[in-house]
């Protein structure tokens, strides 16, 4: 056990195995079956306790999505209706044209692209808005907040680096078109990057905006 929570098996960055203590899944062959943490977590096997949640900043969210990818078990490339079965129907839908179209759930948005209205929309990545925090408000999803708590208005990168590494998920600082404002960090198992803020933003009021060292967003690949 290590700070309460089910023991682990090293795997590669970002998918660890995890051993459940007192509901192990198993296969029809009364073999273990070992899944990563965010997916015990996303399928309901195991729940964030107060230790694993990092209350009050839910830094559990974030290293989830890092680790794994998704939201929740969303993934990137999940169409329109697979998103919101997972995220719940409260969300804004923007589009550009026929062609590209997102969906805002708060702090989290997905997007899609199609060819043509007579094609299908395929996932193309998803964002979460992390800077959107700190102006307060009812910024986070319903289904987040029932599942990891209250979220910080501010998320140290720092710390969030320092947690991630303690699980072997390791970033690696790649370059930035929007540097010196910005730093861009990548962990390339789960291909998500982490933008940083790295000057206080110019619209920064007293009550809000995003500070030095704060993340920024998180956003996915295909």
């Amino acid at each position: 056990m290590l700070d309460g929570l089910p023991t682990r098996r090293q795997g590669q960055p970002g998918g660890e195995g995890v051993q459940l203590a007192g509901a192990c899944p198993m296969d029809p062959h009364g073999v273990l079956v070992l899944v990563t943490y965010a997916e015990a977590v996303s399928v309901g096997l195991l729940s964030p306790s107060r230790k694993d949640q990092l209350t009050p900043h839910s830094l559990a969210f974030y290293m989830d999505v890092i680790a794994s990818g998704t939201v929740l078990g969303a993934k990137p490339t999940d169409s329109p209706d697979q998103v919101t079965a997972i995220l719940g129907s409260g969300f804004a839908e923007n589009s550009f044209g026929d062609q590209s179209m997102w969906r805002d759930y708060g702090m989290v948005e997905f997007f899609w692209s199609r060819e043509s209205r007579d094609h299908p929309w395929v996932g193309h990545h998803f964002t979460l808005q992390v800077h959107r925090l700190s102006w307060g408000g009812s910024t986070v999803n319903r289904v987040l907040r029932a599942r990891y708590g209250r979220f910080d208005r501010h998320l140290q990168f720092d710390k969030l680096e320092r947690l991630l590494a303690k699980r072997a998920v390791h970033m690696e600082a790649v370059p930035d078109s929007n540097a010196p404002a910005h730093t861009l960090h990548w962990q390339p198992a789960s291909q998500v990057s982490v933008t940083v803020c790295r000057s206080p933003e110019m619209r920064a009021r007293r009550r809000g905006g995003a500070r030095i060292g704060d993340v920024y967003a998180v956003s996915s690949a295909r």
